[in-house]
C-alpha cells in the first residue's frame, strides 16, 4: 500500500515541476528574441562599473560582486577573489548592496 503512496507522490511532483521549468525556458526564449540588437542593459550596466552590486537572472539566482567590466555582451564580477562571466541577457535585474546609515554592508538583504 506505501507503494502506491509513493508512486503518486512521485507523479504529483512531476505534474507540478516539469511544466514550471518550460515556463521558465519559454519566457527566457521571448525575453533573449525581444532584446536582440537591444543594448539597454549594456548601458545601464555600465554605471555600476567599479561598485559592489547584486544581480539577479530569469531563474531568480542572485550573484552578488563588485563589477569590472563589460565586453559585448557579458559582465565580469569578481566576488573574494574568484572573476565570473555573467551573459546580460539574462540578467533581469541590477542594483547596488545596500548599505546602513554608517556606509557598512547590510547583513540581510530582503528584496
Amino acid at each position: 500500500m506505501s507503494n502506491y503512496y509513493y508512486i503518486f507522490f512521485m507523479l504529483i511532483i512531476f505534474l507540478v515541476l516539469i511544466p514550471r521549468k518550460k515556463c521558465n525556458d519559454y519566457v527566457a526564449a521571448k525575453v533573449v528574441n525581444k532584446r536582440k540588437g537591444d543594448n539597454n542593459m549594456q548601458e545601464l550596466a555600465k554605471q555600476f562599473i567599479g561598485k559592489e552590486c547584486l544581480l539577479y537572472t530569469f531563474n531568480v539566482s542572485q550573484i552578488q560582486g563588485t563589477i569590472k567590466e563589460i565586453s559585448g555582451n557579458a559582465v565580469l564580477i569578481e566576488n573574494k577573489g574568484s572573476i565570473e562571466a555573467v551573459n546580460l541577457e539574462f540578467v533581469t535585474r541590477i542594483h547596488e548592496y545596500p548599505r546602513n546609515k554608517n556606509g557598512k554592508k547590510k547583513s540581510v538583504v530582503l528584496d
